[in-house]
């Protein structure tokens, strides 16, 4: 195999691996449940915020070949410092230790009975080790783990389907495309483009992955974001329907919280299709999937405040630990407790990263700094309602954002970040000629 292959596979692989998480593993499955006969109209919803946005995301990446600070520079430099610190903050304090979380309920806790003090300790002492040494994370991940967690969940998916009766029950949501949409939201996975994608920038600069070049760097990391893309898609779509077409087999018993429920049904997915040998197999999967995850977050954080602080490897060790330690702290929480903390964190931040995201893709004159700020700005603005609906609606709230297109489906900002780009993107050359 020459050297250019090789290294798109690992990159490939590693990237797979960095962006398949918990939520990854444990959403797909339960929406599909829910959406019975619908699944495939979720799918899409799902589609477009937990792949094509990130996959875009990492385009991104290539095409800058810098830090996430990057991404918000042109609205300024402040705006940008304020949202990586807060990116980097939400991403240590919420996905990081929801992977731990996730392990404990599913992998550990089932086999063992211990703590999840215990179990997060254990666990974000070994994602330390790994984060320091980072040269060799893309590698390891992309050469060992992720052929092997690809190889469970088709198995899991293939044997599933193929075993099945192919018969979905009546759906359960009204708008599937919007309720698959913000479960997208859910995987973190557009945050995780911007914080695992300079994780892949970084690794790149190592010389045992001999890629120099700008042009090489951004072919490759091009390249490996379609075929993970492709991944994504396939296990997604695959879980989804697996969950759909199971939901009169398996029992999920809707007493329970929503991430026993998940848990049941990945579980019940698993048995059903692999026998007891698939509990064992999605223990495996779960634990795999859900510490590559962390790793690249914890490693992305160091990475940047490395970079922030005069490049010193003291401040990369000590935001680490730090990450680590406050993994361990949150790590306890149940699975759900934690997405239901995420969801207006979400709301609020994930907005403007979609729209930081679609605008670094852009020629540069559709993306001047003009642009930026405007869009930025409304979408900001248009972005709160939907946070405070969340918190506490109140009939003013409720009444105003009547108003707004799409509001009650939590995407008030979507219309008015569109009509300000255009109308922008517009003006802006005929300003520039007084």
């Amino acid at each position: 195999m020459n050297i250019q292959r090789k290294e798109l596979l690992v990159t490939s692989f590693g990237l797979f691996s960095l962006f398949f998480g918990a939520g990854n593993l444990l959403l797909p499955p339960l929406l599909g449940y829910n959406a019975g006969e619908d699944w495939l109209w979720v799918t899409i919803g799902f589609m477009i915020t937990a792949v094509v946005i990130p996959i875009i995301g990492i385009l991104a990446h290539a095409r800058l070949q810098g830090t996430l600070f990057d991404f918000g520079k042109k609205v300024s430099p402040t705006f940008s410092l304020i949202y990586c610190i807060l990116i980097y903050c939400i991403a240590v304090a919420i996905p990081s230790p929801r992977t731990a979380a996730a392990t404990h309920e599913i992998a550990i806790f089932p086999a063992f009975g211990t703590s999840p003090l215990l179990t997060s300790a254990i666990y974000f002492t070994l994602v330390l080790v790994f984060v320091l040494n980072r040269s060799k994370i893309l590698n390891f991940i992309g050469k060992f783990l992720t052929p092997l967690i690809v190889v469970m969940l088709l198995l899991v998916i293939g044997i599933g389907l193929f075993s099945s009766q192919l018969y979905a029950e009546a759906p359960n949501y009204e708008t599937p495309i919007v309720t698959g949409l913000l479960e997208g939201y859910q995987t973190f996975d557009a945050i995780g483009a911007v914080v695992v994608g300079a994780v892949i920038i970084v690794s790149l600069n190592f010389k045992n992955m001999a890629v120099e070049a700008y042009e090489s760097k951004r072919s490759l990391i091009r390249k490996s974001g379609f075929i993970a893309g492709m991944g994504l898609f396939v296990i997604y779509a695959g879980l989804i329907s697996v969950g759909a077409y199971y939901g009169s087999e398996i029992d999920v018993n809707s007493e329970l919280s929503n991430d026993m429920q998940r848990a049941n049904l990945l579980r019940g997915i698993s048995i059903a299709s692999l026998g007891e040998f698939g509990n064992t197999l999605l223990s495996i999967l779960i634990s795999l999937a859900c510490f590559t995850t962390a790793i690249g977050i914890v490693a992305g954080t160091a990475d940047y405040f490395k970079g922030l602080l005069n490049n010193s490897q003291t401040v990369y060790v000590i935001t680490a630990i730090m990450a680590c330690v406050l993994g361990v702290v949150v790590g306890q929480l149940d699975f759900n407790s934690i997405i239901m903390v995420a969801i207006p964190v979400l709301l609020f931040i994930y907005p403007i990263t979609i729209i930081l995201i679609l605008l670094n893709i852009l020629p540069e004159k559709l993306a001047t700094p003009v642009i930026f700020r405007a869009v930025v700005i409304v979408t900001f603005i248009f972005s709160i309602p939907d946070v405070i609906g969340f918190l506490s609606p109140t009939e003013n709230l409720i009444t105003l954002t009547s108003y707004i297109p799409f509001a009650s489906h939590s995407l008030g900002w979507v219309l008015p970040a569109l009509v300000v780009f255009i109308i922008t993107a517009l003006v802006q050359p005929k300003l520039k000629r007084f």
